[in-house]
């Protein structure tokens, strides 16, 4: 039970960075993550939804295009923590960049996340 409820806020959050439109992304994380959520990122520590969806927004305008984020792995969660790898591939072969995200949830809301970013390479052939 406590996998499906963090893949559900795991899913709803990596959904804001696949959106059609930027205005749905805070909607999104809203839905996703505790409105005083701590963020620790590849630039180090924010708080805040809005923390959030400037990371988001950062990565949906990558200089190579509007990419895809996508989950590639289950979600493991051994205690209160859960974990994920993702990728963000970006259009025409662009830069790929991978990591895990770790995650504790409190009332089925994300309110931590902690990125650890990969290499960025391009796709598997």
């Amino acid at each position: 039970m406590q996998e499906e409820t963090a893949q559900s806020a795991i899913d709803t959050f990596i959904s804001a960075f696949n959106c059609l439109d930027d205005r749905y992304v805070a909607g999104l994380l809203s839905q996703a993550l505790t409105s005083d959520v701590i963020f620790w990122g590849p630039l180090g520590r924010s708080e805040g939804i809005e923390a959030v969806e400037r990371f988001v927004l950062d990565i949906r305008h990558h200089p190579a295009g509007t990419g895809t984020m996508v989950r590639c792995s289950a979600v493991d969660m051994p205690s209160e923590w859960a974990r994920y790898q993702w990728v963000f591939t970006t259009p025409d072969g662009g830069p790929r960049l991978a990591g895990t995200d770790v995650v504790h949830l409190r009332r089925s809301l994300i309110d931590q996340v902690i990125v650890f970013p990969g290499e960025i390479k391009p796709p598997a052939s």
